[in-house]
């Protein structure tokens, strides 16, 4: 464990999702204590996107640079599928949006166990439609729009980027997939090994599958890492933590991609645990921050 991180470790509120909305309530008040990130060259605006017939409109927040844009990323909060929403997400949007010079269209989508799958994707995917429709008002060109996010968010991303191929949905330019959640069968190594790592276990990964699913048996829409054709994806970008349990799963998809023809950059974070990049004071946080810029922005130019 990086020195740096594990000072922190006793810090990070326990939470194992058995009642999400006190979890929910936690999640809010660590994000809360983090000193709110510097909007001042940018423009933040909430809005409302039509989320189908049948289905309530979805939240989303809009980040713009005051400079300009190199194009947009549809951006998915982390939180096992249970916790997160703008609010919480707002320090990462915001720096994202900043530092990678993107418009980030950052999704309050549903969560579960009150609104299982695909309640979730079915938000994300009219988010993605909305962002592609308003890319001229956007100020960004259509062909350069992203998805991305954090731990579900960059399971839900990997899913969105499925969908949109298979339906011949809008055009996603690249994958940013920090630390994904792809898998509900968790037979891997490190699935079935690390039982106790810091803020994420392996019980508690399955608690998160249990909410999500709800029941139904898992999809590659649902669970990304089930596809057996992942040919014809965007390029994509995988980071991986060393003591997080999701970390072989991201590290086989990134893989499968490779193998499947797809242009992939893995980063396989030693020393780093499932969120950690949180801790903004450690130099790897710092380093994994920069990354996810850099990426983010060539992607976004190329």
């Amino acid at each position: 464990m990086d020195p740096e991180l594990e000072a922190f470790i006793p810090l990070f509120p326990r939470a194992d999702l058995t009642d999400p909305v006190a979890d929910r309530a936690k999640l809010a008040a660590l994000a809360r204590s983090v000193p709110p990130p510097d909007t001042s060259r940018l423009t933040v605006e909430d809005r409302t996107v039509p989320g189908g017939p049948a289905r309530p409109d979805v939240p989303v927040r809009v980040y713009r640079p005051l400079s300009g844009a190199r194009g947009a990323i549809v951006w998915l909060h982390g939180g096992g599928f249970v916790m997160g929403d703008l609010d919480t997400e707002h320090p990462w949007a915001a720096r994202v949006a900043e530092a990678a010079e993107a418009v980030v269209v950052s999704v309050g989508y549903r969560r579960a166990p009150e609104d299982p799958f695909p309640a979730a994707l079915d938000d994300c995917y009219a988010a993605l439609a909305w962002t592609a429709r308003h890319a001229a008002g956007l100020g960004v060109d259509p062909e350069r729009i992203a998805v991305g996010g954090h731990s579900a968010g960059g399971g839900l991303a990997a899913a969105l980027a499925l969908r949109a191929r298979d339906e011949r949905g809008p055009r996603i330019c690249f994958q940013l997939l920090n630390q994904p959640e792809l898998d509900d069968r968790q037979q891997t190594w490190s699935a079935r090994n690390f039982t106790d790592t810091p803020w994420m276990t392996r019980d508690k990964v399955a608690v998160t599958w249990r909410h999500y699913l709800g029941g139904t048996p898992a999809t590659p829409y649902a669970a990304p890492a089930r596809a057996t054709d992942l040919s014809g994806l965007p390029p994509a970008y995988v980071a991986t933590a060393e003591f997080c349990p999701n970390r072989d799963e991201g590290i086989a998809y990134a893989v499968g991609m490779l193998q499947a023809g797809v242009p992939v950059e893995l980063h396989q974070w030693a020393g780093t645990f499932h969120g950690s990049q949180a801790i903004l004071s450690a130099d790897v946080s710092r380093r994994q921050i920069a990354e996810l810029a850099a990426v983010l922005r060539r992607a976004l130019t190329a």
